[in-house]
């Protein structure tokens, strides 16, 4: 038997360098979110946000719920939702 070579074909995808990523999430609406959950954790007691869903840049209603959700839930804040005639309620949730 012949010594064979493999030949190696190159992947379907590239290989890059894990240092030269970005890494940490930040969607299209980062400042957005951001700027929800800084204001969240001013909130009295007791009161909501009222965010106009016309004031958000197209974000729809689940995408901003979500988004709010994870952001405040990395930020240590339990919150509820509601919405309603295109508005959107965010508040802090009473502890359990």
């Amino acid at each position: 038997m012949a010594n064979e070579q493999k030949t190696k074909r190159p992947g379907k995808y590239r290989q890059v360098e894990i240092a030269g990523l970005k890494t940490g999430r930040h969607g299209k609406h980062h400042e957005l979110v951001e700027g929800i959950v800084r204001e969240l954790v001013t909130l009295q007691a007791g009161s909501a946000l009222e965010i106009p869903l016309a004031d958000v840049g197209g974000v729809g209603l689940a995408n901003l719920r979500s988004a709010v959700h994870r952001a405040a839930a990395s930020n240590g804040v339990n919150i509820e939702t509601v919405a309603d005639d295109g508005k959107f309620y965010v508040w802090k949730a009473k502890a359990k």
